[in-house]
């Protein structure tokens, strides 16, 4: 097919594909061109004895494995100006007489740099203007003959001084040059990548100012992209010291507040290159930072109108890759003086001034709750909420303040048959209709049951009763109170009558109490059975509590 070398250019054509290359002989060599064809891999069947390949905008994705395993005789193979993603350890199979490699103008993010003992007398790599992040310790170890390596334009931010100095051409060069004085030069193009100028990039900004002949720059002016305080500024102008782990440290480590007031809990971070903080608290937040210099940052948690919830230990976490260091700050609220004037009352906001909260009871135990809410706010990095708990019948409810980004709150250790109000509202302003959940907890169960299973919950809305295995009794505070009660009393009957009848079996299943609730409550010995219609169990004002 290929025997005629006088041919001036040899078409291979690939109907499904529609690409062409040409064939030239050149000086008694053979080379094939590709350029501006669209092709989806490499041509095929290529010959043996061909010694230069040029495939360029050809929109090649990537080099399969032995992509040239049969060109032996292949020198030089540019791939220049291609979307070149992927290159396997085994993509340069077979090349033992490569000396140039041009990959300029790809997208390669890596390279299996140990694809390259396949090519031991590769003088020549150009990866020039792709995307290359990192360059591996022993990067250049399988490129003992290389004269000319251009990694200009990448993406290379930190890399080490070893990378160079463990390549066994720089090794050898520095060794002759400094004995014979005559050694072949070796061309590094490192310029225009964002290198961070910080204590990472020590070692290898003292290697740049310290080349000399046999190694040459190509562009010796480097430039840092940073940090802040070094942009722009050229390697030979800035100083770095040694990398160190953080160091946190707090001014004051205890810190007591009275109730209401406004805290502000501070921790100071020393460390190269700048760590990262973050705040372990209860409510688990994590909080920013402020940088004072380039090795010191203070963060500052802040906590609007403290409670006695809010009081404990507050730990400043911070890390850098060298290590970790952390300071505890331990918060007290002093309980409030009784004769101390109370602030003024937030005045209720109306309808149209404040969001609506979506609120439920998510789970049920023996003796607590898991309530959650949610609201749609126009700043929600920025909205507290205030959760108001307490008996029902209390004149005054605890209010825990919960932080932006959190929707759930959790009560246990709850008294048993006891009635329970809880609300959820935005910081510091009073409970509104439709805000609210009234619950009664179940009663006194065996360890062994409390271990088992959860106690059933009955969720009452005015006269219309649902049994749900949760625990407690729910309504919503649109409903009247006095249905709650009278269904509270009809249960507790209900449950001593059972208590005491001989021979019965109390399993408290979901079909019993279901039955039992119906019974109870949707007769009436006085009043004639009549249908119920959906308007007469609706609770006047409002809608029944959603339970999921």
């Amino acid at each position: 097919m290929l025997t005629n070398l006088r041919k001036h250019c040899i078409y291979f054509m690939n109907f499904r594909n529609r690409w062409s290359c040409k064939h030239f002989p050149m000086y008694y060599s053979r080379s094939l061109l590709c350029m501006e064809t669209p092709m989806v891999h490499i041509p095929e069947n290529i010959p043996d004895d061909f010694t230069k390949i040029r495939i360029e905008n050809c929109h090649l994705t990537e080099l399969p494995q032995g992509s040239f395993s049969q060109v032996h005789a292949l020198e030089f193979l540019w791939l220049n100006f291609n979307e070149i993603t992927l290159m396997t350890i085994k993509s340069l199979e077979g090349l033992s007489n490569l000396t140039e490699l041009r990959l300029q103008g790809n997208k390669l993010t890596s390279v299996p740099w140990t694809a390259f003992q396949s090519t031991p007398r590769l003088k020549i790599l150009d990866l020039k203007n792709n995307q290359l992040d990192v360059l591996p310790e022993h990067a250049l170890r399988y490129l003992p003959a290389l004269t000319y390596l251009d990694l200009s334009f990448n993406q290379l931010s930190i890399t080490s001084k070893e990378v160079f100095t463990n390549w066994p051409l720089y090794q050898i060069a520095e060794k002759a040059w400094g004995k014979e004085g005559l050694v072949s030069n070796v061309v590094l193009a490192l310029h225009d990548n964002p290198w961070s100028c910080d204590c990472r990039l020590k070692g290898f900004v003292e290697f740049i100012r310290k080349v000399s002949p046999p190694v040459i720059l190509m562009n010796s002016y480097l430039k840092c992209s940073g940090p802040r305080t070094k942009v722009d500024k050229y390697f030979h102008e800035v100083q770095l010291k040694t990398c160190m782990k953080p160091l946190a440290s707090a001014a004051e480590s205890n810190v007591s507040l009275s109730l209401g007031a406004n805290a502000t809990l501070t921790c100071q971070v020393k460390a190269r290159p700048l760590s990262n903080i973050q705040w372990m608290y209860p409510l688990k937040i994590i909080r920013g930072f402020t940088q004072i210099d380039e090795e010191t940052i203070t963060s500052q948690l802040v906590i609007p109108s403290v409670h006695l919830a809010d009081r404990g230990l507050y730990t400043c976490m911070a890390n850098n890759f060298i290590g970790n260091s952390s300071v505890g700050i331990s918060l007290n609220i002093d309980s409030p003086i009784s004769s101390a004037p109370l602030p003024p009352p937030v005045p209720m906001l109306s309808s149209n001034d404040s969001p609506h909260i979506d609120i439920r009871i998510a789970k049920q135990t023996v003796y607590g709750i898991t309530l959650e809410w949610h609201a749609v706010m126009d700043n929600p990095a920025e909205t507290w909420f205030t959760v108001h708990f307490g008996k029902y019948d209390s004149p005054k409810k605890e209010m825990i303040f919960i932080g932006p980004g959190i929707n759930s709150y959790s009560v246990s250790d709850l008294l048993p048959v006891t009635k329970y109000e809880v609300c959820v509202t935005l910081k510091n302003h009073p409970p509104r209709e439709g805000q609210c959940i009234v619950f009664v907890t179940g009663s006194d169960i065996s360890q062994l049951e409390q271990r088992e299973r959860l106690i059933h919950i009955i969720v009452i809305v005015c006269a219309m009763v649902l049994a749900v295995p949760a625990g407690m009794y729910a309504c919503t505070t649109e409903a009247r109170f006095s249905c709650v009660d009278r269904c509270v009393d009809l249960w507790k009957k209900r449950r001593r009558h059972a208590e005491d009848a001989e021979g019965s079996e109390r399993q408290n299943t979901f079909d019993s109490l279901q039955a039992a609730s119906d019974e109870a409550l949707y007769r009436d010995p006085e009043e004639k059975p009549t249908k119920r219609r959906k308007s007469e169990d609706r609770c006047r004002g409002g809608s029944a509590a959603h339970l999921y």
